[in-house]
């Protein structure tokens, strides 16, 4: 007996792991060597591939496809629509199934509707990837991304309220949590 649920229009192909508590809905297919965590939430129309590590806790809205060579830990959030991509330069008629580069979303992060992750590139703990934004870089943990290409803006709290931009020791206005701003970064204080 599985301890997930499976929409009958979905295809779960043998050979899947798929945590408890896990809830793939309508027309979603997970190819056989994908590896699922507990607690997710596929949205209609989600693709996953073969090569692909899903931690848990990770909500996956509708029309997201993550193809071969994404890792996604515990508690991402993949809003509607945004884009995986796996090889820099696509062609049909040349195969280069042996050159995906590997894009790696770390614990918390968020990415808004119809963002683009371009291969390649780690997308840091809890950042927050504006909707539209197309990512051609690292992205810095807890950095708010916005724009084509994704510039920062700012940073954001682990509970996804808006911090102080200005360099020093600011608290979260919404959890009290405390952050070290510097230059290029920004840590838990």
């Amino acid at each position: 007996m599985t301890q997930y649920t499976v929409h009958p229009t979905a295809i779960v192909d043998d050979g899947a792991r798929i945590g408890a508590g896990t809830r793939i809905w309508h027309w979603v297919h997970i190819c056989s060597g994908a590896s699922i965590g507990e607690r997710c939430s596929f949205g209609q129309n989600v693709f996953v591939g073969n090569d692909v590590e899903i931690g848990n806790n990770v909500k996956i809205q509708n029309n997201v496809s993550i193809y071969d060579a994404v890792t996604l830990e515990d508690d991402v959030f993949c809003g509607p629509s945004m884009v995986f991509t796996n090889v820099n330069n696509p062609r049909s008629h040349v195969s280069r199934k042996d050159e995906y580069r590997r894009t790696v979303v770390k614990r918390g992060a968020s990415i808004g509707a119809n963002a683009t992750i371009v291969c390649g590139h780690q997308v840091g703990e809890y950042a927050f990837i504006g909707a539209g934004a197309v990512v051609t870089r690292d992205v810095p943990a807890y950095a708010l991304m916005v724009g084509t290409p994704a510039k920062r803006i700012g940073w954001m709290c682990a509970c996804g309220e808006r911090l102080p931009n200005d360099i020093g020791t600011h608290a979260c206005p919404a959890c009290d949590s405390f952050y070290q701003i510097g230059g290029n970064h920004c840590t838990p204080a």
